[in-house]
């Protein structure tokens, strides 16, 4: 039996996957009452994330509902990934505690580490796990999980109640989506509340971004935008999302090349 929080992201992405669902088809696939579905439906559609017909519900049309696999992701933007990880590196002391989320671009991070002295290092990341596995300078706590073969990340309730076990200096976190009014988004309902949980985690939140992900809003909320301390993102950003992003207190650091 799932609890009900759980159970209304389950009900959310099995309309999400399959574009619509009737009331007694989600009460079998869940084992609840038709009256418990529809209660659960009106609160999502309260959130935002379906939308009630007569007698079940349907996704909602948004820009990237399907998320692109991490090989898929790994190449695009590359040179601007490289910029913003490099940039990232400077953020970072030996000794820091930090989180780094399950990304393309936090993947290029975790790569410059061992460049750095002793470091204790969290992550969900299956990708970060193979990069620093043999590093000995660099203690590696695993979240577990359950693995999402999109992202190659360790999301769900066990990912979840170890993430609120630990606390960090730092959070080096990835995102799908980033907007003014819908804050941080991203396809995966599961996976943004492991992503709201390492915000918890972390005294700081660097937003690790390329400036594609601007003006983006994808399927699950993670976070306000205000909720994020640090944004660092390639020159490809314009003006108007620096001061968009400025006007919510956060520091913005462009990353360009040497000399630039």
């Amino acid at each position: 039996m799932l609890f009900e929080e759980e159970r209304k992201r389950k009900i959310a992405e099995y309309v999400q996957t399959r574009s619509r669902a009737s009331v007694p088809e989600l009460a079998a696939h869940f084992q609840v009452s038709e009256s418990t579905v529809r209660r659960d439906l009106r609160d999502l559609e309260g959130e935002k994330l379906l939308r009630r017909t007569h007698g079940g519900a349907v996704a909602l049309e948004l820009q990237d509902s399907r998320e692109p696999s991490f090989v898929e992701k790994e190449d695009r933007l590359a040179e601007q990934k490289e910029l913003v990880a490099e940039a990232a590196l400077s953020f970072i002391q030996e000794g820091d505690t930090i989180f780094l989320d399950s990304g393309t671009t936090t993947y290029r991070l975790a790569k410059r580490l061992k460049r750095l002295g002793k470091l204790t290092v969290v992550t969900n990341s299956t990708m970060v796990m193979q990069e620093l596995h043999s590093s000995p300078m660099i203690e590696l706590v695993m979240t577990g999980g359950s693995l999402r073969h999109e992202t190659l990340a360790m999301v769900g309730p066990i990912a979840d109640r170890a993430i609120a076990s630990v606390r960090v200096e730092k959070l080096f976190l990835a995102i799908n989506g980033i907007d003014p009014e819908s804050g941080l988004t991203t396809p995966n309902l599961t996976e943004a509340q492991t992503k709201r949980m390492m915000m918890e985690s972390a005294k700081q939140v660097y937003l690790l971004t390329d400036h594609s992900k601007y003006g983006k809003v994808a399927f699950a909320k993670v976070a306000d935008l205000s909720e994020v301390h640090h944004i660092i993102v390639d020159d490809g950003i314009s003006a108007r999302a620096v001061q968009e992003m400025e006007s919510e207190g956060i520091q913005v650091t462009i990353a360009k090349e040497r000399g630039q």
